[in-house]
């Protein structure tokens, strides 16, 4: 009877299926299609020809990628007798692309279970409506595929699985070698196919330091992590281990509905930019200044305050490996005040930062977000008058952004040599807009 019980609770329960939809060299293939090229056959690649020849590709059309260059990779690195076309980013027009083929997506998919990996990256959770279209999990993805091609002339792969993971792997390391572009994984044939498959960095999360810390015990497959023991790997590896070893066994008990219910317990907003050459010292206190300062005014304009800020500065390439530096500030009050936090982080910066050694890479990141409610100003505080003084002032500031633009006002600092302030509120991700 027990066993009668237990077979029918697990016939019960429906196999899941997912689809995780990819858009191919999609920055390269817009810039293919909008010229009137096939993305499969150009070669292009999206740059912006302004920073350089250091400067990284975006986006590396197919056709360049089957001559041997690599994806993210350095103007430079790009052998110097391939001819190519080279296209300066539009991140504006991307984000509608994408913001289009979303829409095709929901012609067959309700939005609670779709979830965004990307700007060019969906899963999609088809498990309900299969039987409603009639369709086989790869007769659902030609179909979006299909679609996406003739609305856009942007290509898709797309993995199939029978959890996120599976339908992430599937489309990372089977789909490509597809005819179709489609790959399909569930438990059993994901053991069977891929088990050996090497390299491990081939693997969702499985980046280059895990990987070697695995190869420096032996264990070089999927396979290998699956046996080993499991005492031996939360050694190595930590909590990450039990990720790890479910993987390793194609397993994945997140849901697309698991993703969307979670709530972080605590918040942060960070913004991060790579310098288009080396600062020294200086010019680069005045770049930490103008982050904090955008900082604050986001934090105003979200009615959001902080008690803490952390600091990274990568220090530039050229100078041979070394550590980057990185430190917190905090206040004994949550604030979102520049009056409050602009010198705070200049104290910092002039406290952990090497000033024989140029910058390259800087990122802010304010801590332990909460709503402004909890933000009040103490008759007993000497302050809390100019305090009120700046938060209005910064309400203002905020206002005519909103409304004008972020260089409708700026501040004397935005205009010194090496600020990027005014050049960057034209950016989308740190790349320009096209607009």
């Amino acid at each position: 009877m027990q066993g009668a019980l237990e077979l029918d609770f697990f016939s019960s329960i429906e196999e899941r299926m997912y689809l995780c939809v990819d858009l191919k060299s999609f920055y390269a293939s817009v810039e293919c299609v909008d010229r009137g090229l096939d993305p499969l056959k150009a070669d292009l690649v999206v740059a912006d020809p302004e920073r350089g020849e250091m400067t990284i590709c975006l986006a590396v059309s197919p056709a360049l990628k089957a001559k041997g260059v690599r994806n993210r990779c350095r103007i430079f690195d790009i052998p110097a007798h391939l001819h190519y076309m080279m296209a300066a980013p539009r991140m504006q027009r991307y984000v509608d692309v994408s913001a289009d083929i979303y829409e095709i997506y929901l012609k067959y998919v309700s939005p609670e279970d779709i979830h965004v990996y990307s700007i060019d990256e969906c899963f999609l959770d088809i498990t309900s409506y299969l039987a409603l279209y009639g369709y086989t999990a790869r007769q659902m993805a030609r179909q979006l595929m299909h679609e996406v091609l003739q609305a856009t002339g942007i290509r898709a792969t797309c993995g199939i699985g029978t959890n996120l993971y599976l339908a992430k792997v599937a489309l990372d390391i089977t789909a490509k070698r597809a005819p179709d572009f489609i790959g399909e994984l569930n438990e059993e044939s994901y053991r069977r196919m891929l088990w050996q498959h090497r390299p491990l960095t081939d693997f969702w999360q499985v980046g280059p330091g895990i990987s070697r810390r695995l190869e420096s015990c032996g264990i070089t497959t999927m396979e290998g992590i699956a046996h080993a023991d499991e005492e031996r790997l939360y050694r190595l590896l930590g909590i990450n281990a039990e990720l790890l070893i479910d993987h390793a066994w194609g397993i994945e008990t997140t849901t697309i509905r698991d993703i969307r219910s979670y709530q972080s317990s605590t918040q942060c907003l960070c913004r991060g930019q790579v310098l288009p050459f080396d600062y020294p010292f200086e010019k680069g206190l005045l770049i930490i200044k103008e982050m904090m300062d955008r900082l604050c005014l986001e934090l105003v304009e979200k009615s959001l305050v902080s008690s803490s800020v952390t600091l990274y500065v990568g220090y530039s390439g050229a100078c041979g490996p070394m550590d980057s530096a990185h430190g917190t500030t905090s206040v004994t009050k949550p604030s979102n005040a520049d009056a409050v936090w602009v010198p705070a982080i200049e104290r910092l910066y002039q406290q952990i930062v090497r000033r024989d050694v140029p910058v390259r890479r800087l990122t802010l990141c304010c801590n332990d977000i909460h709503s402004e409610d909890l933000l009040q100003f103490s008759l007993l505080d000497a302050d809390s008058e100019e305090l009120q003084r700046n938060r209005k002032l910064q309400k203002a500031l905020s206002g005519i952004h909103l409304r004008y633009g972020r260089n409708a006002v700026l501040k004397g600092t935005n205009y010194e040599e090496g600020a990027t302030a005014r050049e960057r509120n034209h950016q989308i991700g740190g790349h320009r807009s096209g607009v």
